[in-house]
């Protein structure tokens, strides 16, 4: 891993926990009588389970906006804003991601003071939220306009919900995201939120990329196989085997949340 990554979180294959919030205002699962008070409330929940249970590093998300969209409304990037603020520690690296609107995640990176960013910025991709391309040049450009170099950018170069237009692998695609559009680091994905990548597509992209690029599993860590995949892998994102009953929009469980560090710690990381 390189030197900027073992520096920004302190650990030689960091475990991040997602911060998942409930569904924005104006989102079709938006509980207006709670509010945005009632939406801090629950990730404040979340996150203090996953601080005591000891996590690297967290990474939030507007994982309850479905149906996603490709462009972001102010009053979400305005709301997410205000939760990563109340909320972020400040003791251990955050980051930002919005599903799937790139810009507004660097907005609000930028706005929260958050280490890092984790986006789709290349290819070209059919999705249930239609046609998608990546903005890499555009959002690159925006961060050294914002004087905001500082924040890693984390590419998704398999995202969920989603399947590539073209006849490049992963690895082809890792390959040349890394020469072509400057990622600060890897990320692997299955097909679904949740969902495994498999062992043989993350070795292919840790082969297929310079050894000081991180390569991440962005989904489908579980305490059962996360050891496995972290000889792999430098780090993972893990949101879903998080919470209640291992479904992505439950609760943070205390149990699986702890099953799972426990695991990785006493795994490949000893």
């Amino acid at each position: 891993m390189s030197d900027r990554f073992r520096r920004l979180f302190g650990q030689p294959k960091p475990l991040i926990a997602m911060v998942h919030l409930p569904p924005l205002p104006g989102t079709p699962q938006y509980d207006a009588n709670r509010g945005v008070d009632g939406l801090i409330s629950d990730v404040q929940r979340d996150l203090e389970v996953l601080l005591s249970v000891g996590f690297d590093a967290f990474l939030f998300c507007n994982e309850g906006d479905r149906p996603y969209e490709l462009r972001a409304g102010l009053e979400s990037a305005a709301v997410m804003t205000r939760v990563v603020t109340e909320c972020a520690p400040r003791d251990r690296p955050f980051g930002v991601d919005f599903l799937w609107d790139a810009c507004c995640a660097l907005a609000v990176a930028v706005a929260t003071g958050a280490s890092f960013m984790r986006e789709v910025l290349t290819g070209a991709w059919e999705s249930d939220m239609g046609l998608w391309q990546g903005e890499a040049a555009h959002v690159l450009r925006e961060r050294r306009r914002l004087n905001a170099d500082q924040i890693a950018v984390m590419m998704n170069i398999t995202p969920e919900f989603a399947s590539p237009i073209g006849r490049r692998g992963p690895a082809d695609a890792a390959r040349s995201a890394v020469v072509s559009s400057l990622a600060d680091a890897i990320l692997v994905s299955g097909p679904m939120a949740g969902a495994e990548p498999g062992r043989a597509v993350l070795e292919e992209v840790r082969e297929a990329v310079p050894a000081d690029v991180p390569v991440l599993l962005n989904t489908g860590a579980r305490a059962d196989t996360i050891a496995e995949y972290l000889e792999i892998a430098d780090g993972c994102i893990v949101g879903s085997d998080l919470k209640v009953d291992g479904y992505t929009w439950n609760p943070v469980d205390r149990e699986r949340a702890a099953r799972l560090v426990d695991a990785a710690r006493n795994g490949s990381l000893t």
